[in-house]
Parts: structure tokens; sequence; C-alpha cells
């Protein structure tokens, strides 16, 4: 019977006597070697001393893992050699598993190297060297060809390298063997090729790894200084190339030496040492052949070498050293073969801490680089990083060529603890631009327009309702200071400021009013009044005349009273003194008309109307003429985003109710194109009231801000009667700026299209102002603009009030006689009902459906629906006259008039006068003289007629009561 190695090759053979050897050659210099290194002298005090011990304790663990792989790989030749029939050649290790040999091949060479750069063997062995000298021999035995001359530490490294060299080689050289005896249809010709080359790329790396740890170990040898070597030095660094082999000049710098490590581009400047994290290094060659940029963070700087054969080689080197320190691993086999490109990225995203001087100095910043500044790629244009700087400040958003640009947030800390500004807003080129939201450690916030990274243009700033003194501003801003049209609450003074500003205080004209229901109007300057101005009280008593700062009177004037009397002469007043007067009292004119009276209305020749809010108009009118651009959206429109608190927990800015800048580029898309189609009257309405409905259209936004300052001028202690004239006005100016920003966004729709918006003249623009718009931005305002209403009319409705009551108390018939009401117009004749049933059945029955009609005017708001309510009205009215005669028939004006304040009374409306003077404030101006304004106008008749009722009934003969009357 033959033996089992006889029917396997030689070649196979070989292989099992190369692993017998390199296993106990592994296992003898483990204990020969390694061992007693590890166990020489107790841990050695110093920090070289004890990285040296922990780089030979990896190199035996990995020398242990590389033993235990060869012992695996002989196992399996052994099971092939003498079970060939059962076991294939594709069973080998080398084979099948050639990717985990060679990873234990590796680490070995990556620990031993790690050992050579840090001369471990040498300053271990020095520690006891006449141990070592005593095993000269049995190194010498070890390595037959190592020189009896060299140093012990010389002696070590060659034992622990050149056994691992000439094993690789002779691997490559048997499975070049083995590969010759197959056929090239043998299933393991495939492995074994690929162990071939596997392995001859090991060859390869470990020729380079053991060149690159020599020289790097050399080089700490050069640096004459120890400093230098304990920043440098570090056991996986690796010198790539040296500026005393090929010099290079390094401009503007003017370094003396020029290092590339692996991971580090190193300058050295006397005793200045520049490093240069490779990842965020960028190479650019510049038009001379001999000059190369570097680029990095905040360095720029070219390197100028003698001839072009010295920059390409720089280059290539350093691009290389690039690509392999942003892979994180070394190229295999060599530097530059990896199998990624061999042109590093132009986008990086590295962590990186600023040293330099300058807004960033000491902040950390996590994020996308793009060509060594802070900068995106694609169609963002813009990265998304993280700013840290150790005293807690930091800023998380977009950024642009270095700079913050697009949103971000930036939490700024306060002395006290736990105390944070919150600035969430727009940046352009590193400052706050366009819409913001801030929060400050105060508790105080800011929501509004930014500019150079100050207020500027529109914003509102509020305390706390916990602050010690409330306040809170709505208006413009000029370089972070309150400057233009402005509102300000004072709940100190119990006061509010509706006026003009300058450099942070009340400058010109400017209207004040208070809790109890006084205003003042005049000319502020330096924050106080002073000169001509009026003031009003609640009770209408006006004094127009001259104030000293503090809003008291003081010089001539002339004090109006209610009643119609007047006082003209000279007032001053002091301390504790109280008011004293010199001058004319007229008691001789007639009690005012209450129609002069609501004439005393403030701030309407002072602050015109088209510009008070040019501060909430202008960012719409901008975005418009730019052409819409998506990216501007969120800038215009604002957005929503966490509590500064739940920002400081989570850190997930971006995970905020806002949208990619692609998707307010695309929803911006589409709220153009869905103008075009919805142009006819008709659609038209239905579309605006969709688009003011949704606070993320721009039109919905724009209502919604005006309605913020409506509310911040006209609510609350601005409430006040005297500031009605300027509520409508403003109301009306409102709905001719959306009108003009939707002819803004239309135009813009249609240039997208290649077509051009026809001009608009003013009549055309004022009838869908009035007919379309208005009535679809009223509800927004009603409630404070009625409330003025109200408060302006509240005697005349007080006397009307009184008027209804006192007619409530007849009966149908009796109110009808009362009212001179014709009787053949009476609806009785139709009803066969006994005098006691007639008289309660005609009370619920007579003109009821025009009653109920007329009751539907307070169900809305829009004027024109309510001047339909009326026009119905009079229409039922006709219509039971008709139904009474017979025939049709036309009422006259004598007619209609009692009849209508018959319904008006039995409508029982509130607050009718303050309806009556809003529908003729709003309507639209195209309905004069036609048929609703004639129906308004017989309204008002009605109105006055009931006010006057109460002082006709008391000059009846005789007292009426409740049973005479029924």
């Amino acid at each position: 019977m033959s033996h089992p190695l006889a029917m396997c090759s030689s070649e196979e053979a070989d292989l099992l006597r190369l692993e017998e050897v390199f296993s106990t050659t592994l296992a003898r210099t483990n204990s020969l070697i390694l061992q007693p290194l590890l166990s020489a002298d107790p841990e050695p005090s110093d920090p070289h001393g004890r990285e040296c011990l922990r780089l030979l304790q990896q190199l035996h663990e990995s020398s242990q893992r590389l033993w235990e792989v060869t012992e695996q790989s002989l196992h399996s030749l052994r099971q092939r050699l003498y079970h060939p029939p059962s076991k294939g050649l594709e069973t080998l290790l080398l084979l099948n598993s050639a990717d985990h040999v060679l990873q234990a091949h590796m680490e070995y060479i990556e620990s031993y190297t790690d050992c050579v750069v840090m001369q471990a063997f040498q300053k271990v062995s020095k520690r006891r060297s006449e141990y070592w000298r005593s095993q000269r021999k049995k190194l010498q035995q070890l390595l037959s060809w190592a020189s009896s001359e060299g140093s012990v530490g010389t002696t070590l490294c060659q034992a622990l390298s050149q056994p691992l060299t000439q094993h690789v080689q002779k691997y490559i050289l048997l499975l070049l063997s083995l590969r010759d005896t197959l056929d090239k249809c043998h299933p393991a010709q495939e492995l074994v090729m690929r162990a071939v080359t596997l392995f001859g790329n090991l060859q390869s790396f470990l020729r380079q790894a053991l060149d690159q740890a020599v020289a790097t170990q050399a080089l700490w040898y050069s640096l004459n200084s120890r400093a230098r070597q304990d920043v440098l030095c570090a056991p996986a660094r690796r010198l790539l190339q040296d500026s005393q082999d090929i010099p290079v000049v390094v401009a503007p710098l003017r370094a003396e030496r020029v290092l590339l490590f692996d991971d580090v581009l190193v300058l050295l400047q006397g005793h200045n040492i520049h490093t240069f994290d490779l990842k965020l290094v960028w190479v650019d060659p510049g038009q001379d052949k001999c000059v190369l940029r570097i680029l990095t963070p905040e360095e720029e700087f070219s390197f100028c070498t003698r001839n072009p054969q010295g920059q390409v080689v720089w280059q290539w080197k350093v691009t290389q050293a690039v690509c392999q320190a942003l892979r994180g691993k070394k190229d295999f086999p060599v530097l530059g073969s990896g199998p990624e490109s061999s042109l590093p990225p132009d986008c990086r995203c590295v962590a990186y801490t600023f040293r330099h001087e300058g807004r960033f100095y000491q902040a950390t910043y996590e994020g996308d680089w793009c060509r060594a500044k802070l900068h995106g790629n694609g169609p963002r244009l813009c990265s998304r990083g993280t700013l840290k700087w150790p005293d807690g400040r930091n800023h998380v958003g977009d950024f642009c060529q270095g700079l913050e640009h697009g949103f971000g947030i930036c939490l700024v800390p306060q002395a006290s603890e736990d105390k944070f500004d919150c600035y969430k807003c727009h940046w352009r080129e590193g400052s706050m631009c366009d819409y913001g939201i801030c929060e400050y450690g105060t508790e105080e916030v800011y929501k509004g327009y930014f500019q150079a990274g100050l207020r500027h243009g529109f914003g509102v700033l509020d305390s706390t309702p916990q602050a010690s003194q409330p306040f809170r501003y709505t208006g413009h801003w000029e370089r972070g200071q309150r400057s233009g049209y402005g509102i300000e609450d004072n709940s100190e003074r119990g006061e509010r400021y509706i006026g003009m500003w300058q450099a942070d205080q009340r400058h010109g004209p400017g209207v004040v009013v208070t809790q109890a229901g006084v205003c003042y109007q005049g000319t502020f300057q330096g924050d106080k009044m002073a000169g001509p101005g009026i003031l009003l009280c609640e009770d209408d008593t006006l004094y127009e005349g001259t104030f000293t700062r503090d809003l008291t009177l003081l010089g001539k004037g002339k004090v109006t009273f209610p009643s119609g009397f007047t006082l003209d002469g000279s007032f001053s007043s002091g301390t504790d003194k109280g008011l004293f007067t010199q001058g004319v009292l007229d008691t001789a004119a007639l009690p005012p008309n209450p129609a002069s009276t609501r004439k005393r209305q403030l701030g309407l020749g002072a602050f015109p109307v088209e510009s008070r809010w040019q501060g909430v108009y202008r960012p719409f009118q901008d975005f418009v003429r730019s052409g819409c651009p998506g990216e501007m959206q969120e800038a215009l429109l604002g957005f929503h985003v966490q509590s500064s608190r739940e920002l400081r927990e989570s850190q997930e800015y971006l995970s905020c109710e806002r949208s990619h800048p692609k998707d307010c580029a695309g929803s911006m898309e589409d709220t153009l194109k869905e103008l075009l189609p919805h142009r006819e009257p008709q659609a038209l309405q239905q579309y605006l009231r969709k688009a003011l409905s949704n606070s993320r259209h721009p039109l919905g936004r724009l209502l919604r801000t005006l309605m913020l300052t409506f509310q911040a001028t006209y609510s609350g202690i601005g409430a006040n009667k005297h500031l009605q004239g300027m509520a409508q006005e403003e109301v009306k100016q409102h709905a001719q700026e959306l009108w003009v920003a939707y002819r803004g966004l239309l135009k813009v729709a249609l240039q997208r299209q290649g077509q051009t918006l026809e001009e608009e003249d003013m009549e055309t623009r004022n009838l869908r102002v009035h007919g379309l718009l208005l009535p679809l931005v009223l509800p927004s305002f009603y409630s404070e603009l009625f409330t003025l209403y109200l408060l302006l009319h509240e005697r005349e409705d007080g006397l009307y009030s009184q008027g209804i009551a006192n007619l409530s108390l007849f009966p149908d018939t009796k109110l009808l006689e009362f009212l001179d009401v014709q009787k053949h117009l009476w609806p009785l004749k139709d009803l066969w009902l006994t005098s006691n049933q007639r008289y309660s059945l005609v009370r619920d029955k007579c003109f009821l459906s025009a009653t109920e009609c007329l009751q539907k005017i307070i169900t809305t708001v829009d004027p024109r629906e309510k001047l339909e309510v009326l026009e119905k009205t009079y229409g039922e009215i006709e219509t039971t006259v008709s139904r009474v005669l017979g025939r049709e028939y036309k009422l006259p004006m004598d007619d209609l008039l009692p009849l209508l304040i018959y319904v008006v009374s039995r409508a029982r409306i509130q607050h009718l006068g303050a309806e009556i003077h809003l529908i003729r404030d709003m309507m639209d101006p195209t309905q004069t003289g036609g048929l609703h304004d004639f129906l308004l106008t017989a309204l008002e008749s009605c109105y006055e007629h009931i006010q006057k009722e109460d002082v006709r009934l008391h000059r009846l003969p005789g007292h009426w009561n409740s049973r005479e009357l029924w």
C-alpha cells in the first residue's frame, strides 16, 4: 500500500513543511524574544517606556494570532495530504480562506512596524543588556544570517521580521508552482491564482511598510528637538515624504522643513510646528508647473519645487495620502493602489477645531466641507453642521463658503446657570438676515426680520407676562434699534404708544392711549412729548394746546367740553398744585352733534396709511420682485421650531417642522402653477379664500402678519373709539396691498410660462379690491374693528336700545298705528279669528318673515352680504304688502319707512348703529347711489327715528300701561 503523501503533489508537501517550519519559528520567537521582553522588568514609570511595553504586548498578541492561523493552515494541509480522496485541494485554508490568513499577516506587520518606529526593541533591550548578550548565541541560531556585530536591538528586529519576509516569499513561489501543476479547468485554479495575487500584494505591502517604518524611525533621530519628537512621534504615524529629499519652498509661511506623514502634513518653522490633518487638506496644482497650492481650513500656502518633477512627486504623494486618510486605512498593497479613486473628493464630512483668532476661535465644527470651506455640494450648495465653543456656545445649521448661510440655530449661554439666548434664524454670509425668532435668557422673545445680524425691518419684541416691567413692541427696526412706525405697550404705565420712533426712542408724531381712556396726540422728541398737541378724554372733552415733557398742560390752549362749552386761555400746573387756568369760558355754544364727535379721530393726518406698515409689505414685494425663488420662501414665511428647552435637550434642530429647501422650491413652484387656472372671478374668489387661510402661502402669511399688527394696535388698551378712523383705513389699505401681492405672484407665474400680465387701471383695481378681496379679508380684522365701532357709537346705540325697549311694549296693531302705517297695508284681513285670538296671533305673525330676514344681518361680517340681507328684507316687506293688497305693489318711501321702522323694532338688533356705520364705511363704492345705498339710507333713517321715539312717547297724552296697550 502506497503512502498517502505519494498521492499528493510535491508542492503541497513543500507547503506543509514550510508551514511547520514557520509555526516552529513563531513559537521559538515568542518564547525566546517576546516573552522575555514583556517580563524583563516591572512596568516602567516613564510614559515612553510604558508605550513601548504596550506596543510589545500588541506584537505578542498579533504573533499569537499569526501562529494560530498557521496551525490552522497546517491542520488543513495534513487533512488534505493524509486523506486525499475525501479532501479536495480547495479545502486548504491558504486557498479557501486566503483573506483570513492575509489579515493575520497584516496585523503582525502593523504591530511590528509600530515597534520599529518607536524603537521599542532598542529601548527595552537596554534595560537588560547583560541578559540579551547572554542570549546572542540562541538568537544567532534562530537567525543564521544575523550579523554578530550588530546591536541587540538590531538583532531583535531581524529576528522578528526576517522569518516573515522569507516565509511570504516562499509562499508565493510554492503557490506559483502549484498553479503550474493544475489543469486550467481544475476547480481550485481560480483559488490558487487569487492566493498568488494576495500574497504577492502582501509582499509589496510588507516591503513598503518596513521601508516607511525605518524611514520614520530615522526621522526621529534627525529631529534635534526633543519637543518636536514628543509632538510628532506616534506609533501608527509613517513618514511618506521629507523636503530634505525633494526640497520645496513654502510661501508665505517660509517653513524650513516639510514632512508628509500618512495622517498629517507638518511644517517646521523655527520652534513652531504647524500640523494639518490630511482629511482637511486639498491639493490644487497651480498654473506654474513648479507650484502646488495647499488649501486647509485656516491656511492657504504654496509649495514651490526646483523642477516640475519635484512638483509631480509632491502632488502625487500628498494626493494619495489624503485619499488614504479619508478611507481610514492604509492602501493595499502599496500607497496609491487602493481600489477607490486616486483623487480625493472635494466635499468631505470631518470634525475640526479652529485654532486661529476669529469668530470661530476654539470652536469645533462637525459637518460638511468643500475645498477647505464649510460648504456643501449639489442642489443644496450648502452644508449642515455644528459649531461648538468651549464656553457653551453652539451653532447648528447651514453653511456656505465658510460662513453661516441658510437656516441655523445658535445658543449663547448667559452668566446665570441654565440660561441661554437662542437664535433661530436665517443667516446670510455669517450674519443673521431675513426672518428669525430669538428667545433670550431674560425670557424676552423677538420674532421678526434681521439684517447684518441686527434687528432690521418688521419685528415684535415681547417680554414675559411674569416680567417686572412687561412690555411689547410691534413695529419697525433699523440697525438693531426701534425706528419708523411702531406700537409699544407699557403695562407699568398702563398706556400704549402708537407712532414714530428713532434710535430706540419715541420721536416724531405719536399717539398715547391710556387705560383710563385718555388719549394724547402730538410730537415726541427724545422719548417725551412736548409742544403743541391734543388731549381727548373718555367723555369727549378735548384739549388743544401745549404740553410739557411729562404730558402736563402748559401755556395757551383751548378746552371743548361735551356740552359744547369752551374754555380758551392759559394753563399751568405744578407738583401737588393741580391745574391752574386763566381764560374765557363760553357757554353759549350748542351741544355738539354726535357726528362731529365722531370726527375726533386720532392719527389720521399724522401717519399716512400707505406708509405705516411698509416693513411688513416690503419683504413680500422683494420676494416677488426677485421671482419668488423657492429657497427664499422659508426666510420670508418663517418656520415652526421647537422651544429652546427642547432644543437644548435633543439638539435635533432639523426635526422641527421645517421644509427642506428642495421642498420649499417645489411648494413655491406648485403655488405659482395653481394661480394660472384660477383667474375667472368665481374661481379666483375660491382660490383667494383658500390661499388666505393657509399660513404657508405667501398671501396667507402676509395676512397673518397684518392681523398681528392690527391686534397690537387696536386690541386691549388700543380699543379706543378715537382710533376707529385709523383702523378703518388700515383694513382697506391691507386689502389693497394683498391684491398687489396677488398680482405680483400672478405676474411671476405668467413670466415662467413666457406670458405677460396686462396692466390694470385704477378703477378696475378698486372694483377687485372692494368687490373681491375686502370681503375675504375683513373677517380677519372684524373683531377689533367692530369693537371700535361699538365704542364710537355707544351713545347713539344706547338711545336706540331704549327706543326699541319702549316700542316693544306696543302690540302689533298699536305699533303699526303709532308709526302711521296705512291700515290698508296691515296684513290682517286674511285672519278670520276672534278679537282676543287676533291680538295674540297677529303680534307673532305680522311681517314675521321680514323680521327674521333682517335678523340675519348680524350673522355675517361681509358688508355686501349685509346689504343683500337688507335687500331681501325689503323684498319680504313688499311681498307681504302685495299679498295683502292682492296685487304687485311697489312701496313708495312714505310707506316703506314706517314699515321698515316696524320691522327693525321687532328685529331688536343690538348695536345697529355700529353695524350701519361699518357697512357704510366698508361697502363697495360702486354701490353708491344704487338700490343698496338707498336701502342703507332708509335703515339709517329708521335707526335715527327709533332713537327719538323715547321723546315722542313721553309726549303722548296720559300714561300707557301694558294692559291698556293690549
